[in-house]
């Protein structure tokens, strides 16, 4: 498999009043394209600030970082935009959905900003909707949705760009058991369909739906493990 993360070093400090916060100290880690990793930590691990810098929504303050081959540690915030577009399909705790838009629209949002054609636009939201299962739910707006279902539509609209990563920051934490299943269920068919995933999470029993986990401590990888106990689909 081909390496599509390369971390070497990397540090994120920050000043606070007089103090300086080391978030995350020399984390040097690879990850390959097709993979399914977890990043795990207490609060105040590292692990939402190393989460940003991978997604390029933050720049680290040292060290390289390198994303399908090209060197984004100290790109400006447009070029870092363009990246996130391209590269990154996220989804976020929250759903972070347009609520006066339906569901297709919201999927559509991205393409608008690869510059695809209206039609084929949404040509390729309805393929993702109905991939996720939502295929009679498209013109639903996100009120008309369970916690579940607002998801799916973030995870459509997360594959919508054909990213590298799928990255997914607590995708479970506001749902409830049953539904956190189903949704754990629907990362690992698109694993399975050959996307690499990376999720960030402080439960144990999401992180176990990964094939290998990454635990991080004070800002330092504490451990790097395959998971020998993969939740099954079954």
């Amino acid at each position: 498999m081909s390496e599509i993360i390369k971390c070497t070093e990397l540090k994120k400090f920050y000043q606070v009043g007089t103090q300086i916060v080391k978030a995350i100290r020399n984390i040097s880690v690879s990850i390959n394209a097709g993979e399914y990793v977890a990043i795990m930590g207490p609060s105040g691990s590292g692990k939402s600030t190393f989460m940003n810098i991978i997604g390029c929504l933050d720049t680290p303050t040292g060290g390289e970082y390198i994303l399908n081959g090209q060197a984004v540690s100290k790109l400006e915030d447009d070029q870092l935009a363009e990246i996130r577009n391209k590269e990154i399909g996220f989804v976020f705790q929250t759903f972070n959905l347009m609520p006066r838009y339906s569901a297709l629209e919201n999927v559509m949002l991205p393409l608008v900003y690869a510059g695809l054609g209206s039609e084929k636009r949404k040509q390729r939201a309805l393929e993702v909707l109905q991939q996720v299962g939502l295929s009679d739910r498209v013109m639903h707006k996100p009120n008309e949705l369970s916690g579940g279902q607002r998801q799916r539509v973030a995870v459509a609209r997360a594959l919508v760009n054909h990213p590298s990563i799928i990255l997914a920051d607590e995708p479970t934490g506001n749902l409830d058991s049953k539904t956190s299943i189903d949704i754990m269920h629907l990362f690992a068919q698109i694993h399975q369909m050959g996307n690499t995933i990376i999720l960030v999470t402080h439960e144990e029993d999401i992180a176990l739906h990964a094939h290998r986990i990454i635990r991080l401590r004070d800002g330092e990888i504490e451990a790097d493990y395959l998971n020998k106990n993969i939740v099954s689909l079954s």
